[in-house]
């Protein structure tokens, strides 16, 4: 989740994310060490919408959208079976994903000039990342030790608005999901 290379982050940068308490033991050491996200203040969990508005177009009205747009979906259950991978992140893969997808396609319908990842990729993966940026033993080692410990199963029912004041995250709001 970071803005660039070298995992700074802008201040009044804000992100929409589903936290995942339920894999917090098994990926926190991994996370601590090898995600830098983890060290500035994000627990684990699975992006919703990254990079959001920054925090000064964010008011009432927004706040009021995104509490309509995020409690028209159900809460729903997820399980992480297995680590992936993308080139330079080692990550667990929720089922189904679906859920991820649709609550990220709506709110980027309803705010396209926040596109997912800011549109670097045509097909957005809903993902918990664990290891970003390692050499590949690193992510043979925590893929290992992670696989021991799955399946992990952990029930959705908010998704949480952060903003980082340019080197920490912290939670500004909670949006249930209410069906």
């Amino acid at each position: 989740m970071t803005d660039d290379a070298s995992g700074q982050y802008r201040a009044g940068q804000t992100a929409l994310l589903a936290v995942v308490d339920e894999a917090e033991p098994l990926v926190e050491h991994w996370r601590r060490r090898f995600d830098s996200s983890a060290s500035a203040g994000i627990p684990a969990h699975v992006t919703v919408l990254f990079p959001f508005l920054d925090i000064d177009r964010i008011g009432a009205a927004v706040n009021d959208d995104l509490r309509t747009l995020i409690g028209e979906s159900n809460p729903f259950t997820i399980r992480f079976d297995g680590c992936r991978r993308f080139p330079d992140v080692l990550y667990l893969a929720p089922t189904p994903d679906q859920p991820f997808r649709a609550l990220t396609e709506t709110i980027a319908a309803r705010w396209p000039e926040a596109p997912p990842y800011g549109g670097q990729f045509a097909d957005v993966i809903p993902h918990l990342t664990v290891v970003h940026g390692q050499q590949p033993h690193v992510f043979d080692e925590a893929e290992a030790a992670l696989a021991a410990q799955l399946p992990v199963t952990a029930k959705i029912t908010s998704v949480s608005l952060f903003v980082s004041d340019g080197k920490h995250w912290q939670q500004r709001a909670e949006f249930p999901l209410l069906g």
